[in-house]
């Protein structure tokens, strides 16, 4: 039996940054998405909520590898510190998460024009040992506005594993 948890992680940008609307070129959907992520280098704070509870989180964003990578780190420094690489992958954008579980789920994403909303679905996972193991299935991340973004993560579990969720 698979149960799907929904984790919601809203955070507010702790400086103000350019939206990529305000660029004077049009772009194709998938790299005016990936031009969305790239805008949110910086640190962000805010609130997260899992199970019911309320958590601050921390997430750090930076640019990498000459502008074809976007950097996400949960809880950096911190106990349950985790990583996600975005990145163009053909007419999508993929991500890897490195997960505090220890796997390494794989997602694609084929944003759509004037949507402000990306869905990351899960292609596969590194160091599973069982599609019955605990781990991050999805992401949708929704650019709400140049000062705030929302990001739903669902796990998928059958473990009895609790999942953790990362707030600053």
């Amino acid at each position: 039996m698979k149960l799907k948890v929904a984790l919601t992680v809203a955070v507010l940008l702790s400086a103000c940054v350019p939206t990529p609307a305000a660029e004077d070129k049009k772009l194709d959907a998938k790299s005016a998405a990936f031009e969305s992520f790239k805008q949110l280098a910086g640190e962000w704070t805010g609130k997260g909520n899992f199970g019911g509870q309320t958590h601050e989180v921390r997430i750090v964003y930076k640019v990498t590898s000459g502008g074809s990578a976007v950097v996400e780190t949960i809880d950096p420094a911190g106990d349950h510190e985790m990583v996600t690489m975005i990145y163009p992958d053909g007419d999508a954008l993929a991500l890897t998460h490195y997960c505090m579980l220890g796997n390494q789920p794989h997602m694609k994403a084929k944003p759509k024009a004037d949507d402000n909303k990306v869905a990351f679905e899960f292609v596969n996972c590194s160091n599973l040992k069982s599609d019955k193991d605990m781990h991050m299935h999805n992401v949708t991340f929704t650019f709400v506005d140049k000062n705030t973004l929302k990001a739903e993560w669902s796990i998928t579990k059958t473990a009895t594993r609790p999942a953790k969720q990362c707030s600053n």
